[in-house]
């Protein structure tokens, strides 16, 4: 997330200048081959580098909003962006679950893996090497993805224009870029993001370890298998979901108070959180679904409506360097959201 941070504003003005099929392509190539890398750590300052490497070389989201508000018609933007969120959402639930399911698959899975196997050695390859074959077919079913539909009578957008008829056109793409921080609208859709995306990353950090953790700490004694299943059943029901409704209450309420409803809804669900350790059984795996599932599905709500003004705020050929400036942001409070998580956990 750091490491994104540095370099997300950079990948938004490269979407903006040479298109966000390039920056898509490049991002998801860079995915393939920095979680096999990632997978194949001996150490962990291996996996930290592996890390960061994908970070900086990682300039999709921001570049997705803006190609998803594009290729949408305006009347669609709320289903546009609610397909964004609610994938990187089920990314975020199912890559964990993956994670549980595949990881230490020697231990698991011995007759498959045994322990003298390159999967032995390395017992996070093997979900590694998952995500980089899904990602390299991503990246090959990106070839054919159509170019962006990009306005190109803004002077911003045509330098060579701009140049020809005395004007500076860098000067006026730094200025453009420049009077972002200087939107209010773009601005404080930006500091809300950031502050619930703490919020978010802090949670799944936390609900990863106080679903393993013994009953006699308050925690679950669930399996990381179990977890896994937990979380793939909610990243189910979010896709069908959300799809289907978010749209719908877009339409009816409004971004801003789809967002508002939902933040004020995570409340309370949160809070019931530590008594879902006084039950067992079907009655826990029934309620824990059922929360994990809401919870999602809030946080999707929450980001999508967030997302949505950030795109409304802004032109469409300054776009790409919003999401970027949004990114840069959002990934600054992410990082701080795994360590605070797990500190607060103990």
């Amino acid at each position: 997330m750091l490491a994104r941070s540095v370099t997300s504003v950079i990948w938004g003005l490269i979407a903006d200048r040479y298109g966000r099929k390039r920056v898509l392509l490049l991002g998801t190539s860079a995915m393939v081959v920095a979680n096999i890398l990632f997978g194949l750590s001996v150490n962990f300052w291996m996996a930290v580098s592996m890390r960061a490497l994908l970070g900086c070389l990682n300039g999709l989201i921001g570049t997705t909003k803006a190609y998803a508000s594009e290729i949408f018609r305006e009347d669609q933007q709320a289903l546009a962006l609610s397909t964004v969120s609610t994938a990187w959402g089920i990314g975020l639930v199912i890559g964990p679950a993956l994670g549980g399911f595949l990881a230490q698959p020697a231990e698991k899975y011995p007759n498959l893996f045994p322990q003298d196997s390159l999967f032995g050695r390395f017992p996070y390859l093997l979900p590694s090497l998952a995500i980089s074959i899904i990602t390299l077919a991503v990246t090959i079913a990106s070839l054919w993805i159509p170019e962006e539909m990009t306005s190109r009578d803004d002077p911003c957008d045509a330098p060579e224009t701009a140049d020809a008829s005395g004007g500076d056109g860098d000067g006026n793409r730094a200025a453009a870029e420049q009077s972002l921080l200087r939107n209010w609208p773009l601005m404080s859709a930006i500091i809300v993001y950031c502050v619930f995306s703490l919020h978010d990353m802090a949670y799944s950090e936390i609900f990863s370890l106080w679903a393993v953790s013994p009953r006699k700490l308050g925690g679950l004694g669930y399996s990381t298998t179990d977890v896994g299943g937990v979380l793939s059943v909610s990243g189910l029901g979010l896709l069908l979901l959300q799809l289907s409704l978010y749209p719908y209450m877009e339409k009816r309420l409004g971004p801003i108070i789809v967002s508002r409803l939902a933040g004020a809804l995570t409340i309370p669900l949160l809070a019931s959180y530590p008594f879902l350790s006084k039950f067992e059984g079907f009655t826990l795996n029934l309620l824990l679904n059922c929360a994990s599932l809401l919870k999602n599905i809030l946080a999707v709500s929450i980001s999508t409506g967030l997302s949505i003004l950030q795109n409304k705020a802004v032109d469409q050929h300054q776009r790409g360097a919003a999401n970027g400036i949004a990114m840069t942001a959002m990934s600054l409070f992410r990082a701080i959201g795994p360590a605070g998580g797990g500190a607060l956990t103990n």
